[in-house]
């Protein structure tokens, strides 16, 4: 498998910058542990023509809830909290307003019913951690936690990382060094914060001719959830769209925002590698929990986007249209960055890239497929 489809792949990537549909671009994957592709193409900043290099890390949206969870489930394997742990048990103020039956399970599968966060919401606010988890705290529940499921845009990060913050004493981010990124030897290509020296290693984000939405229309960015935040039940444009300009602040990159994260498309896919079998002597849950994890928690209509969700805890279960098996699992981010593994064949692949092009998957349908279907034909 592992030269035939690092040449696909390569030849693939490589067309995509070649016509102008990506600018630069990371994809990797491992298989039972290993890492079979190591691709990258393109540029990583337009402005110096400064190349993506397999450890160049990408802002990658929501690809980073992934990232999140996983911290969760490793806590979890040591006995620092569980998946029933009610919220307001290690975070009182979380209780209000009828929240405190609201458990570590809700929030992973995105039923603890605070989806939304104050209209006026800026980036300077999600960067202030206390600010964020004191309005989500306070807010008033959409609807009793457990019983519905509906995508939590921001708030699904910082509900997490105060939980982890609290059971452990120590900021997310701190967490996902010791625990996750450390033992996998990624600790600089895997982030929440990313530390202010390591700035100039990121690839500059890029929004596309005509803007970040040109190709989308008006009717999907309406019932997108990342582009809109809610008071009450009323939708309002949202002050922290997704945009290039949003992934490339420095105080958005430096600080715990992990609804989102920074990250090469090998770290994350080792990470996932290890949530399936050991990597380099590292395995991040046992197989037992890995079953419970990538089971269907829940399964329904997202009161959110309105549409039908299959979600395991913490991660979403099929990937596109095309890649939509029962097995996968992972999380892609609203620029069209994603991070998927197969449990059926062990098989963890990632795509990063730097053109925003929110909502858009193609790339990572294309060159992912080639990783995945070589997998079940082997």
């Amino acid at each position: 498998m592992n030269s035939d489809v690092q040449k696909l792949v390569q030849e693939a990537a490589d067309r995509l910058v070649e016509t102008g549909a990506e600018r630069g671009l990371q994809v990797a994957a491992y298989r039972h542990g290993e890492q079979v592709v190591d691709v990258v193409a393109g540029v990583a900043d337009p402005a110096t023509g400064r190349p993506v290099t397999p450890g160049t890390p990408f802002y990658s949206a929501s690809t980073g809830k992934g990232v999140t969870a996983t911290v969760v489930h490793v806590l979890v394997e040591r006995g620092v909290l569980g998946y029933d742990t009610p919220i307001a048990e290690l975070w009182p103020e979380f209780g209000a307003h009828g929240k405190e039956r609201a458990t570590v399970r809700h929030a992973l599968t995105h039923s603890a019913g605070v989806p939304g966060v104050p209209v006026a919401t800026t980036p300077d606010d999600l960067c202030d951690w206390e600010g964020m988890c004191a309005s989500i705290a306070a807010a008033v529940p959409w609807w009793e936690p457990g019983t519905r499921t509906g995508y939590h845009a921001h708030s699904y990060g910082h509900i997490l990382g105060e939980v982890v913050r609290r059971a452990t004493g120590t900021p997310i981010s701190h967490v996902l060094r010791q625990e996750v990124a450390g033992p996998l030897g990624v600790a600089d290509e895997l982030f929440f914060g990313v530390p202010a020296s390591e700035l100039g290693r990121l690839a500059l984000l890029e929004d596309p001719p005509g803007g970040t939405h040109a190709e989308m229309p008006a009717e999907m960015l309406a019932v997108i959830p990342f582009f809109r935040v809610v008071d009450g039940y009323t939708a309002a444009p949202m002050a922290a769209m997704p945009d290039a300009a949003f992934g490339n602040r420095a105080d958005v990159l430096t600080s715990d925002i992990p609804a989102g994260g920074t990250m090469s498309a090998r770290a994350v896919a080792r990470m996932y590698a290890a949530l399936m079998t050991e990597v380099d002597g590292v395995r991040l849950v046992s197989a037992e929990r890995l079953r419970e994890i990538t089971a269907v928690a829940v399964a329904g209509t997202d009161e959110i986007i309105g549409r039908p969700v299959r979600r395991g805890l913490g991660y979403a279960l099929g990937a596109t249209e095309r890649l939509d098996a029962p097995t996968l699992f992972g999380m892609a981010g609203s620029g069209g960055s994603a991070a998927y593994a197969d449990t059926a064949t062990g098989t963890a692949v990632a795509v990063t890239k730097n053109l925003v092009r929110n909502g858009d998957f193609g790339t990572f349908d294309t060159l992912a497929g080639i990783v995945l279907e070589a997998a079940r034909d082997r």
